[in-house]
């Protein structure tokens, strides 16, 4: 062969391997028409993602739902006055109390009334006679009492700052008691009693009995317990007798206090607003609620130059018995001038 023929030969082997090469290229490498059907086809054939964040909120609402239907709100239980039908005793100032007794302390004259003969729970108006007995034994006033886990357990359920090793005088332990109506407060006056609870319970009816409250029964110092109870007339006769008594008067009216609990000083308030108003002069007073008692307030109250004892039991209501206050002030000082002697079934709404 001669040596033209075999450079022709070369030639066209590398021209045939050169097209082969260009063509196996060419089927390896799709249209671009081809990649988009070829993505198409992969997002296809995988599996679509599970919905869990659809579901989640399904779920949640799910459980919101529930939830709701968990904390309806339950209605409160009535008062022993509610289920006695005592409000639906009609008055001319349209109070909200189930029971009023207003009485001029320097007559005994009974200027208004609504149910007073009444026997109901009474709450914490229980700690004015807790008061009374803590102060007539002459007890000495600076000793230092400890709250313990009894009066931890006797007070279950009740929120206090006074925490279990609290060391407090007998007469800090009675302004709480009075003032900010400190349960734990009047269970340490009552259990630290010569004798114990049990003894000072006893003198606590006895010294209803010697005052002639024979509607009053009690069986514990806080007023927790819905088995003490009293009627407005025996209240009223608690109130005339407390006031006598200076320290239960400057207890029962301050406005504060701050005392130690623990290693910080804690500021307690009083629980009747009313002896922060100007309008109001006030000599002795005392608040009290539990579900069964309903809002109940006590009060001697010095009105254009006459002294008023007011009873006011099962309001119904958180601020019921302060405007039920308001209206008997108002209206006292719109009748100030008639003679004294004047009953509740002539009273006229004030201006």
């Amino acid at each position: 062969m001669s040596k033209s023929r075999l450079l022709r030969n070369l030639n066209l082997c590398l021209a045939l391997g050169l097209a082969l090469l260009v063509q196996t290229a060419a089927a390896a490498e799709p249209a671009p028409g081809a990649r988009r059907h070829a993505a198409a086809g992969r997002a296809a054939l995988k599996p679509a993602p599970a919905p869990h964040k659809a579901v989640s909120r399904r779920s949640g609402a799910g459980k919101a739902a529930r939830v709701v239907r968990k904390v309806a709100v339950v209605p409160a239980r009535p008062s022993v006055g509610q289920l006695s039908g005592l409000h639906a005793t009609e008055d001319d100032l349209a109070l909200k109390s189930g029971v009023a007794l207003v009485v001029d302390e320097a007559t005994d004259e009974v200027l208004f009334s609504k149910n007073p003969n009444a026997v109901l729970p009474i709450a914490s108006i229980t700690k004015l006679m807790t008061a009374l007995v803590v102060t007539e034994a002459g007890l000495p006033l600076d000793e230092m009492l400890a709250v313990t886990q009894d009066d931890i357990d006797a007070t279950a359920g009740n929120r206090s700052r006074l925490v279990p090793g609290t060391q407090l005088t007998r007469g800090e332990m009675l302004h709480l008691a009075l003032m900010s109506s400190e349960n734990r407060a009047a269970h340490v006056l009552g259990r630290s009693f010569p004798g114990g609870l049990a003894r000072f319970v006893e003198a606590m009816n006895a010294k209803a009995q010697m005052l002639g409250m024979n509607d009053t029964r009690y069986v514990e110092p806080t007023g927790l317990s819905s088995d003490n109870r009293s009627s407005a007339r025996d209240l009223a006769r608690l109130v005339r007798v407390a006031s006598a008594q200076p320290l239960i008067r400057a207890y029962s009216t301050s406005q504060d206090a701050v005392v130690p609990v623990g290693r910080r000083q804690v500021q307690f308030r009083n629980t009747n607003g009313l002896v922060r108003n100007p309008e109001w002069d006030i000599l002795v007073q005392k608040t009290g609620y539990i579900s069964a008692a309903g809002r109940c307030l006590v009060m001697q109250a010095q009105l254009a130059g006459r002294q008023f004892i007011m009873v006011l039991l099962d309001s119904a209501g958180k601020y019921s018995r302060i405007a039920d206050a308001e209206r008997l002030r108002r209206w006292l000082a719109a009748q100030h001038l008639l003679p004294v002697g004047l009953s509740a079934g002539s009273t006229r709404q004030p201006g």
